[in-house]
């Protein structure tokens, strides 16, 4: 049996077609999007797209990430209300809004999925750990930590949310992170999937990196007018995307609490905050 698992493609459809182009070479047996398809990106609608048509002709699955749940909770907000806090959430919006007519699919996605293999053994797949969508695993997680994150251990427990891809094995279970399919957070701009393959009774995977058309991404951002109409906060996602690391959770650490306090304008923090970061 053959796996490839991807996640956190975050509107980046070139990356998806590169992705999917390389995995149709490979031809898996089942493919598992494992959450973030959308949001953070110039073409979500697009990549949703795409994947639910090859939830029909490929065989592929789909699991609800953090983005997907943050793009769907528009649905019972109150637009209008304004502040703050609503600019922060800006892109999230402008997301929801090009996904019309999809929000229901999304609200539908599983939170895991359990596949068995020929001997019985269970791959469990959730774009975060068992304690949540937004939990992350990292290399220098503590296998105590890790522990809890994982449960009680299948034979591979698949895993997301990070943007860096991970090969690590804990009292028996292969613990195997995909890495981001969009936007990588471990300085190799490259895209990246994982691939599993049951051979001789046991569980193998590895991490594969695809180049792809980097200059249509950055010219998607200006062409579908996400950078104009996300908020200022979309300049710090395509540094994210250019640099291969994550920053804004440093911009909310630095800035994010005297923007809600009124004391400082969302996109002076911005400029203010790029202006550091992309001087060192």
């Amino acid at each position: 049996m053959k796996l490839a698992v991807i996640s956190d493609i975050h509107g980046n459809l070139p990356a998806l077609h590169a992705t999917a182009d390389h995995i149709d070479r490979w031809r898996p047996d089942l493919v598992v999007v494992n959450g973030d398809v959308v949001n953070r990106g110039p073409r979500s609608r697009e990549c949703w797209e795409l994947v639910r048509r090859r939830r029909q002709t490929h065989n592929w699955r789909i699991i609800c990430g953090n983005h997907e749940e943050y793009v769907a909770s528009w649905q019972d907000e109150d637009v209008n209300a304004g502040g703050s806090r609503s600019e922060i959430s800006d892109s999230s919006y402008w997301t929801f809004r090009q996904l019309d007519g999809y929000i229901s699919e999304i609200l539908g996605l599983p939170e895991q999925m359990d596949l068995e293999a020929l001997d019985g053994s269970t791959v469990r797949l959730t774009h975060g750990t068992m304690r949540g969508k937004r939990d992350g695993i990292y290399i220098l997680t503590p296998d105590k930590e890790l522990g809890q994150q994982i449960g009680p251990g299948p034979a591979v427990f698949c895993t997301a949310h990070t943007h860096r891809p991970l090969l690590r094995r804990l009292n028996g279970t292969l613990i195997v992170n995909s890495g981001s399919a969009g936007t990588a957070f471990d300085g190799d701009p490259r895209i990246s999937y994982a691939q599993l393959i049951w051979r001789q009774g046991a569980w193998q995977a590895k991490i594969v990196r695809v180049p792809y058309d980097r200059g249509q991404t950055e010219r998607d951002f200006e062409m579908t007018g996400y950078r104009q109409g996300g908020g200022p906060l979309v300049d710090i996602f395509i540094q994210e995307w250019l640099l291969a690391r994550p920053l804004v959770n440093l911009w909310a650490k630095q800035y994010e609490a005297a923007v809600l306090a009124e004391e400082i304008s969302l996109e002076t923090s911005v400029d203010d905050f790029l202006r550091k970061e992309l001087t060192y």
